[in-house]
């Protein structure tokens, strides 16, 4: 049976990230989607200019009109939240709905700054939603955060797998930590039933926005298939080092993201 999944994200009307990146990916791989908007944007961030509607005030009538007509998805994906009302409309949201694979992906920050939009209390009312999550992908940012821990460079990966730890005994499932870096790499730790390990890749550069939103739409749609966490994490770093690769080749605008359209064949197997 197909498998549905709501996405809970910003809609960027152009560049590479958020809804019109998981949009595509998961569809690639055989999920239905359903999407709830929590902004909606000219474009992303990282261009010089941008406008912006909050979608808070529209939410709540929204997600209701979804269970008034009894909706059933498999899982949930949230991504950007712009407000801490926004947050409870989710945490709502997942005691009406029965969501058995919970992804968030808690975007509050990176490189050891809390973004512009997240107050104290967001965060603290973000980990009230990570710990009801089956799978989170805090970035070591959003893991310091989330923990209450001071942030900084070069964590050890005892360190990290110790705040993993802290999170899973509050109730969190599975633990994917992105952007952990080394001279020229950059990787991954995976805390999975108790076990932790790290895995690196060859870091391509330019980096590029929407790299994170290309790596936890993966593992969303592969946690609807009962995919491995490990060969999931594989998957998305390879896929995203082929597409940053391409990008580099076709000179691509770095704000304009990762171009991964042309590789999208890679991931519809994933459906099967």
């Amino acid at each position: 049976m197909l498998k549905k999944i709501a996405i809970i994200n910003d809609i960027s009307g152009f560049g590479r990230c958020s809804v019109t990146v998981a949009l595509p990916i998961l569809s690639a791989m055989g999920i239905q989607c359903g999407v709830v908007p929590t902004a909606v944007l000219s474009n992303h961030t990282e261009y010089p200019e941008y406008s912006i509607l909050d979608f808070t005030p529209y939410m709540k009538e929204y997600i209701s009109k979804w269970h008034s007509l009894n909706l059933h998805f498999d899982g949930v994906y949230t991504g950007f939240l712009g407000s801490e009302q926004q947050l409870y409309y989710i945490l709502e949201m997942m005691s009406e709905f029965t969501f058995a694979n919970r992804i968030v992906d808690p975007v509050m920050g990176d490189h050891g700054v809390i973004y512009d939009s997240y107050t104290k209390e967001m965060c603290k009312t973000m980990k009230q939603l990570v710990i009801r999550s089956t799978l989170t992908t805090p970035n070591v940012t959003e893991l310091c955060i989330l923990t209450g821990h001071s942030y900084q460079e070069n964590l050890t990966e005892k360190e990290i797998c110790s705040m993993c730890e802290e999170l899973v005994l509050q109730g969190t499932g599975n633990i994917v930590v992105t952007g952990l870096e080394r001279e020229r790499e950059i990787g991954n730790a995976i805390y999975e039933n108790g076990r932790f390990t790290v895995h690196y890749s060859p870091k391509v550069l330019p980096l590029r926005p929407g790299t994170g939103d290309v790596f936890a739409s993966i593992l969303a749609g592969d946690s609807l298939h009962n995919v491995a966490l490990q060969e999931s994490v594989d998957k998305a770093s390879h896929f995203i080092c082929t597409c940053l690769n391409t990008s580099g080749k076709w000179q691509i605008p770095i704000n304009d993201g990762v171009c991964f359209e042309e590789h999208l064949d890679m991931l519809i197997s994933s459906g099967k």
